[in-house]
């Protein structure tokens, strides 16, 4: 059977609508409203094609693949899939599942895919083999890693409500604190699927500009926000400490005061949700005190005090400096690649018309090396890149990408321009891994730009 019609189940119209669902809902939908439904419409989708997937690539296995796939899923649903996930977030990459049994339901899916894989249905005249790479892509998008953003200073926002949000929010990253008419949520951190360009504090305001407005699209329940303007002053008792508060509307505003009996933790400025002016931190059995100045909420410096003497102090790049630097990498990098540009042109016009004296087949069995030389290459510039931000996902992309690149632009130089002396080899993986280089860091520096 070729293989176009073994795939033809892929182009019918259940499994590309499904396919569109789960990438529309994993790259927009979950982002943008982050509730039940876009929750389970990722289940009930990657449900529907997962099966069938597999079983127009193993036609002979379709029964074991649809039955297998059931007890997978109630696996990765349940705690005892814990263990294989802490195990691959700490080795490989990190993801993350939400143990609900309610999404249990989506297997009621199964059937349906078994269906429409053997029944007759409408099929699309579309590529089938796109389709398979685009549904692949669309199962491991559907496992990306959830990025995770704290916050080191204490973060409230205050609500006008009687009513408790939902039971099931999690509590490592909420704190409900009542107060007669009022509802304080403390946030300790959010939850992400968009990949940080950088995680530092400029990154951080970006969720702290609208927290109480993503608060309250968390929680539903939650009545109305605050009154703009509207000065409240709250004392949170927790068993450790007592916070004073200054609320300006719904967020933080003015004086920040943490206390554990006569001693002050933490003492700082808050201006509209954001940290403002000088932090100080100091714990409660140790005489070191620690000051962080902010400036729109960034940090710029860190100094560390024992009495009236300083020990230590750092200075942090905002996102400003931050592009800055990015620039001048930049400029590092374009120098070096005119450099190695130079020294190929050179050899060119010093050798010609001679060439290293090198067997065909020997040639072109190192052109299908030589893209290994400029990833590792690449990989080593980077290490000397500050801000540098990169996963394992990004290695293993770097290099299919670097080899599809570099492997025909190596089998041109080597039978058209043509090697003039052995050390053009290593010039040419360095330029090629410069080149590579400056498309990242140019990409960061658009990414760090865009939200600046």
């Amino acid at each position: 059977m070729r293989i176009s019609n073994r795939l033809k189940p892929l182009t019918s119209l259940p499994f590309l609508i499904c396919l569109a669902l789960l990438i529309l809902n994993d790259f927009y939908l979950k982002e943008v409203f982050h509730n039940t439904f876009t929750g389970k419409l990722s289940d009930f989708c990657g449900l529907f094609i997962f099966p069938i997937f597999w079983s127009v690539l193993f036609p002979k296995h379709r029964l074991p693949i649809f039955v297998l796939t059931g007890l997978l899923f109630i696996y990765w649903k349940s705690s005892y899939s814990s263990i294989f996930i802490d195990f691959f977030s700490t080795y490989f990459f990190p993801i993350q599942r939400v143990v609900d049994p309610t999404d249990l339901l989506a297997l009621i899916v199964l059937p349906l895919a078994w269906y429409a894989l053997n029944g007759l249905t409408f099929n699309i005249n579309l590529n089938p083999q796109f389709i398979a790479v685009l549904a692949f892509f669309a199962f491991c998008a559907s496992s990306m890693p959830r990025y995770i953003q704290s916050f080191e200073q204490p973060q409230y926002v205050l609500f006008k409500s009687n009513v408790l949000p939902d039971s099931n929010y999690d509590e490592e990253d909420f704190r409900i604190h009542t107060f007669d008419s009022l509802l304080v949520v403390e946030v300790k951190q959010l939850e992400t699927t968009r990949r940080p360009v950088k995680s530092d504090d400029y990154n951080k305001n970006l969720f702290l500009t609208s927290l109480d407005e993503s608060l309250h699209n968390q929680m539903p329940k939650i009545e109305s926000l605050m009154p703009p303007g509207k000065m409240t002053y709250l004392t949170l008792k927790a068993p450790n400490y007592e916070d004073s508060l200054r609320f300006k509307g719904g967020r933080l505003d003015g004086k920040f005061i943490r206390k554990n009996g006569d001693t002050t933790l933490i003492e700082g400025f808050y201006k509209n949700g954001i940290e403002d002016s000088i932090w100080t931190y100091r714990e409660h059995a140790n005489t070191v005190v620690t000051k962080k100045t902010f400036i729109k909420g960034e940090t710029t410096q860190i100094q560390k005090f024992e009495g009236d003497r300083m020990i230590f102090s750092d200075r942090i790049n905002t996102r400003a400096d931050t592009i800055i630097m990015k620039y001048i990498q930049l400029a590092i990098l374009t120098i070096l690649v005119i450099l190695m540009i130079m020294l190929i042109v050179k050899n060119y016009r010093k050798t010609y018309p001679e060439a290293v004296p090198m067997k065909w087949g020997w040639k072109y069995f190192l052109c299908f090396l030589l893209p290994i030389s400029v990833w590792l290459a690449q990989m080593g510039i980077t290490v000397f890149i500050t801000d540098h931000y990169s996963t394992p996902f990004d290695f293993i992309f770097n290099f299919i990408i670097i080899y599809l690149i570099t492997l025909p632009l190596f089998i041109v130089t080597a039978s058209w321009i043509k090697w003039r002396k052995e050390i053009d080899i290593l010039w040419y993986c360095l330029l090629f891994a410069l080149i590579y280089t400056i498309f990242l860091e140019s990409q960061m520096l658009v990414a760090l730009s865009s939200t600046v």
